[in-house]
């Protein structure tokens, strides 16, 4: 293989691992995928280097020749589980021989240039059912919901307006977009319609909680990629308190003008008021989360189902068990079942994971935390300190049970003799690699 080849081979795998990264997919994934690529193509014994800024490659055909070594940049990122799919189907079918180097080259050139399918008002009505379905899912009523699904459209918008416009960092949009909720709520808290618009302000929360990579963060940790890990954990944590400053300053907002709002915040915010409710809005919600980042529509349907049936085993678990080990029972079936489902959809595991987790992150908890640590005595202090280490918690929770259910399924699967060598954990995106002696697993068997 002459240099310019090995360039070409080099710089494809580069930007396949780039579009991976960018939308989520752990360390681990990209690292074993752009490997895979790589050995497929010809070059054994590439070295890839990914962390969450830059991506890194070298090959030395043998000792005596000269190393070629390439890089690229990460740029931007974003939630879009269209070019995800795609770019993972590319990857299957240079795997399986069906398409060569350069038509592989000009296939992904295409994903990357083109555009989503759907329009940009069509992401902001998804935000916006995503918001409403959530407030239903805490027990809100139908003028909550109201407020609620305006609530999600306008965060949307203005994030979407800010983030064009200026090129806000993360952070920014995070407390504009949190500081709307809040003031539409205390708005709608000042007329005499006597509203728990904590309800609307817990699932607004809990909308600008999925635009944030914790599954990729936390996979990174746990699959030994801690550097990356790292890096996107901070920026997790970064977005969040962009999501409490925008929070707290609403809530000083509204003491200032004599709406004062979280005292409509108890503990039975997140008491469900049915078990049908609470799994249509669970579903719901994370059917539109999947809609707005453009994941297939043939996932949709299956996404809200495993999203309701994880509501229902959150609700049933005994009650003193506490809500971090009710939301690791909900984590670890979806991991179990998220495989097989992504198999047959022929798409990648990472869709159905982060879309059908979304119900559980920690809104209410980081609500609960901030407005007990608002009214500043040592009693609703402790109580706010215990909410935001909960949420955490159940961040954690969510993360592990998903790993370990993912861990039992994909080898079970495959059956004990067709277990492959993985790099690290178990896959959400990417082909599993196969070691010489594994014999070649059909299509039909092929984790998508």
């Amino acid at each position: 293989m002459d240099a310019r080849e090995v360039n070409l081979t080099l710089d494809f795998c580069l930007r396949v691992g780039e579009l991976l990264i960018s939308t989520g997919a752990g360390a681990a994934d990209v690292t074993a995928t752009m490997r895979s690529l790589s050995q497929h193509l010809g070059l054994r014994g590439a070295e890839v280097d990914v962390t969450y800024t830059s991506l890194s490659m070298g090959y030395q055909a043998d000792p005596e020749a000269i190393p070629i070594h390439t890089t690229r940049q990460v740029k931007n990122r974003t939630i879009d589980y269209d070019h995800l799919t795609a770019v993972d189907h590319l990857v299957r079918q240079v795997v399986r021989d069906e398409v060569d180097l350069q038509g592989a080259r000009i296939e992904l050139g295409r994903i990357i240039s083109g555009g989503h399918r759907r329009p940009r008002w069509a992401v902001t009505l998804g935000m916006a059912v995503m918001a409403a379905a959530f407030t239903v899912y805490v027990g809100g009523e139908l003028r909550v919901i109201m407020l609620a699904f305006i609530s999600g459209a306008a965060i949307d918008q203005l994030q979407h307006y800010l983030h064009r416009r200026w090129r806000l960092p993360l952070f920014y949009l995070q407390v504009a977009g949190a500081g709307v909720a809040t003031l539409l709520a205390v708005v709608a808290a000042a007329l005499p319609l006597e509203l728990d618009v904590s309800t609307s302000i817990t699932a607004n929360i809990t909308v600008m909680l999925a635009g944030i990579s914790f599954m990729g963060a936390l996979q990174d940790a746990l699959t030994g990629f801690h550097v990356t890990a790292s890096a996107r954990i901070m920026e997790a944590l970064v977005s969040t308190a962009g999501i409490i400053a925008g929070v707290t300053g609403g809530l000083v907002f509204a003491a200032a003008v004599g709406v004062p709002i979280h005292g409509a915040v108890t503990s039975n915010v997140t008491t469900l008021q049915s078990i049908t409710l609470a799994t249509v809005g669970g579903a719901v919600g994370a059917a539109a989360f999947a809609y707005a980042a453009y994941a297939p529509k043939r996932t949709l349907a299956p996404i809200a189902v495993i999203a309701g049936v994880a509501v229902v085993l959150s609700i049933v678990v005994p009650g003193d068990v506490g809500r971090t080990w009710r939301v690791a029972v909900a984590a670890l079936f979806i991991g179990l079942v998220a495989y097989s489902v992504a198999t047959r959809l022929k798409v990648p595991p990472l869709v159905i994971v982060v879309s059908s987790v979304v119900p559980f992150l920690p809104g209410y908890s980081i609500y609960r935390g901030l407005t007990m640590l608002a009214q500043e005595t040592p009693t609703t202090t402790s109580v706010g300190l215990v909410a935001l280490f909960t949420a955490a918690s159940v961040a954690l929770a969510l993360a592990s049970g998903v790993y370990l259910g993912e861990f039992i399924a994909q080898p079970l699967s495959r059956r004990s003799w067709r277990i492959e060598t993985r790099l690290s954990g178990p896959r959400l995106v990417g082909p599993l690699r196969k070691d010489r002696t594994t014999p070649v697993v059909p299509a039909a068997e092929t984790d998508s």
